[in-house]
């Protein structure tokens, strides 16, 4: 069983940056690929980057080159370093662990609020 728990969103200006961390508990954590999701207001939830536990990262085009994924294996945790941030990032920001067939591993918790003012 995994749990996870997301923390580093806050109020920023649009140029801003912010680093979000996923820290996650149970050993499997480490050996799977963990994605990082988020849910503008009123819209559906997306995925915008992942990175396998050989730490292979993907993007969306949306963030490609503003936001880098990482993980650090040792410490169970994966972050998202995201920069030149713009309004349209504003969203809860959550991890989750991708199945192949489009599901989630886990049961969504509360995820971290990311403000990006103009």
């Amino acid at each position: 069983q995994v749990h996870v728990v997301e923390s580093g969103g806050g109020l920023v200006q649009a140029g801003g940056s912010l680093r979000l961390s996923c820290a996650g508990s149970g050993s499997a954590f480490s050996s799977m690929t963990i994605g990082w999701y988020r849910q503008p207001p009123e819209m559906q939830r997306e995925l915008v980057a992942w990175v396998t536990s050989g730490g292979t990262a993907t993007y969306v085009a949306s963030v490609k080159g503003r936001f880098t994924i990482s993980r650090d294996n040792a410490k169970n945790t994966v972050y998202l370093q995201m920069n030149s941030l713009k309004p349209e990032d504003t969203a809860v920001y959550s991890c989750n662990s991708p199945t192949s067939s489009g599901f989630v591993y886990w049961t969504w918790g509360q995820g971290t609020q990311v403000t990006v003012s103009s």
